[in-house]
């Protein structure tokens, strides 16, 4: 399984971007899928969360300007971000939870991060 990550970018801030993580390889099943994000000097922190029934959860300091959202027929999640602030910026990371076979147990997998970049 891998997970290939883009959309990420410079921007001003006030602007918008919309990152795409899509899942490839033998996938029996998607369950929760999300994304994380690390600034420099900073641990790694969840953005936001969405489950196979699309319930989403998000870090309060994106709620209201972030939306995430997936695809399933595609096993991709996507992040709507909007009025970025620079103290988004950060490399974003995709992470999904894939059982690969029925009955297979279910995996973590990261993809490869995707840099977001907020300034003027």
């Amino acid at each position: 399984v891998q997970l290939q990550a883009s959309g990420g970018g410079l921007v001003q801030p006030g602007g918008s971007l919309r990152l795409s993580c899509a899942a490839s390889g033998t996938i029996f099943s998607i369950n929760a899928m999300g994304w994380y994000r690390q600034a420099p000097g900073k641990q790694r922190e969840l953005v936001a969360t969405i489950t196979s029934g699309r319930t989403t959860n998000y870090a309060d300091s994106v709620k209201g300007r972030f939306t995430i959202s997936r695809d399933n027929a595609k096993n991709t999640v996507y992040l709507q971000m909007n009025s970025l602030k620079p103290e988004d910026t950060a490399v974003y990371f995709c992470n999904v939870d894939i059982r690969a076979r029925g009955g297979a147990p279910i995996h973590n997998y990261w993809g490869q991060g995707t840099q977001v970049t907020v300034s003027s």
